[in-house]
């Protein structure tokens, strides 16, 4: 629904003020780590004003949008999570994306906290602080689009802009509860974004709902003509289960879980098979054995902002930065290589209107006291990559769904054929509504 359309609905300056007010109590504290009140209430004047001529600039005209730390806002300093980006000059325009939120009538509401240089996936900033799960506090929110994900539930912003290089859209959505939509790379411009991988990198939305990721999407893809969100029907398509190796160490209740909706969706009308992706998981391992695009590419992007040393960056960050440097360019070409051949192959094994699901992550949120110990960290930070990251490595549209649930939130993860963005979203649609309590 669109403030345009529904003279009950509340101002664009009335919902602002509402979600300007949840930014600063202290419970709300390290979501956001540059507020924007002043640009914000501009904006939602504007569109109040569009609103009352009936000239609306479409679905995001008057919605409330933040944006991850990692984009250039126009006078503010790109710091990406890092104390050591601090020294930057402000920047000078807005990145693409950011102008493309505006055309469309976006109310930018500011920039939200994130990991180092997006460099991580539990939400965790050393630095900045981390940002406590909306369901628990206590709890890891889910990263690098931390705030992010935080600003959405507790009402901050309707819509948050996220980054997703190994998952960090997908991740905080699965372990916090929204929905994260991850496209196929170079439908969005990256342009103005601090690039952890340029090989990797995309950018999406986190929201509540999958039309609301529909509609941002259209906006930041640059889409001509927009159109509104139509569920695929239940006979129209498949769902293949990736059974194999991305089902180990899951959590009992997050199996729990997805095979509760797997019986839901059942008796909803869609059609589901077992299947494997080993054969695309095996292509992703030959990768890996060599290096990491991140580790890799994140150091040509410190040095092309004057950041010559690693000193002042989290441990944890730089010993990953470390040992991509330690990759020959020879063994990094091999890997584009291999990369691309995965691709190719990847894509042989989807049939027509087939999508794979499985769980988003294998585990619930961590509580924060249990990733203090580096081992711990980068155990668990691995393990809730492993399953989103291998959509980035095979160049995927991807989006996590929050399963109905009692407690901490679980993520039902769909990978479709490369470039079937929309078609994946239509899909995501169904099985959101199929899912839906009654």
């Amino acid at each position: 629904m669109t403030a345009t359309k529904d003279r009950s609905y509340p101002s664009a300056v009335a919902r602002l003020e509402t979600a300007l007010a949840r930014i600063h109590p202290p419970q709300a504290k390290n979501v956001f780590t540059t507020v924007l009140a002043d640009s914000a209430r501009w904006e939602a004047e504007a569109a109040d004003r569009r609103s009352a001529a009936g000239a609306s600039r479409g679905p995001l005209d008057g919605r409330i949008v933040s944006v991850k730390a990692l984009f250039d806002v126009a006078g503010t300093v790109t710091s990406s999570g890092s104390d050591v980006l601090r020294h930057l000059p402000p920047a000078v325009e807005d990145a693409e994306v950011v102008k493309r939120l505006r055309a469309a009538g976006a109310i930018v509401i500011g920039k939200t906290q994130m990991t180092e240089f997006a460099f991580s996936a539990l939400g965790t900033n050393q630095h900045d602080g981390t940002p406590g799960n909306p369901r628990d506090r206590a709890r890891a929110p889910g990263g690098s689009s931390s705030g992010a994900v935080v600003s959405v539930i507790e009402g901050m912003a309707d819509i948050a802009i996220g980054s997703d290089t190994g998952g960090s859209i997908r991740i905080p959505a699965s372990l916090s509860g929204a929905v994260g939509f991850k496209p196929t790379s170079g439908f969005v411009p990256t342009a103005g974004t601090f690039s952890l991988s340029s090989t990797l990198d995309t950018i999406g939305p986190i929201a509540s709902n999958v039309e609301d990721c529909f509609v941002t999407d259209q906006v930041l893809s640059g889409e001509i003509a927009p159109s509104r969100l139509k569920g695929a029907s239940p006979g129209t398509f498949r769902l293949i289960v990736a059974r194999g190796r991305l089902f180990h160490r899951c959590e009992s209740d997050v199996l729990d879980a997805f095979e509760n909706a797997m019986e839901r969706l059942r008796r909803g009308g869609l059609q589901i098979k077992d299947g494997s992706i080993e054969s695309a998981l095996d292509d992703v391992a030959k990768i890996d054995k060599i290096g990491t695009f991140p580790s890799i590419e994140v150091g040509a992007t410190l040095r092309s902002l004057g950041l010559g040393e690693l000193d002042g960056v989290d441990l944890r960050t730089r010993v990953r930065i470390e040992a991509g440097a330690g990759v020959l360019g020879t063994d990094y070409v091999r890997m584009v290589r291999l990369r691309q051949a995965a691709i190719q192959s990847f894509e042989k094994c989807f049939g027509n209107n087939e999508v794979f699901i499985l769980p988003t992550t294998p585990i619930r949120a961590p509580l924060l006291s249990s990733v203090a110990a580096d081992a711990a960290f980068h155990e668990l930070n691995g393990l809730v990559l492993r399953n989103p990251r291998v959509a980035n490595l095979l160049d995927c549209p991807s989006v996590s769904l929050p399963l109905p649930f009692d407690g901490l939130p679980v993520g039902l993860m769909l990978v479709g054929r490369r470039n079937s963005d929309r078609r994946l979203l239509e899909i995501a649609s169904c099985i959101e509504a199929t899912l839906r309590p009654a």
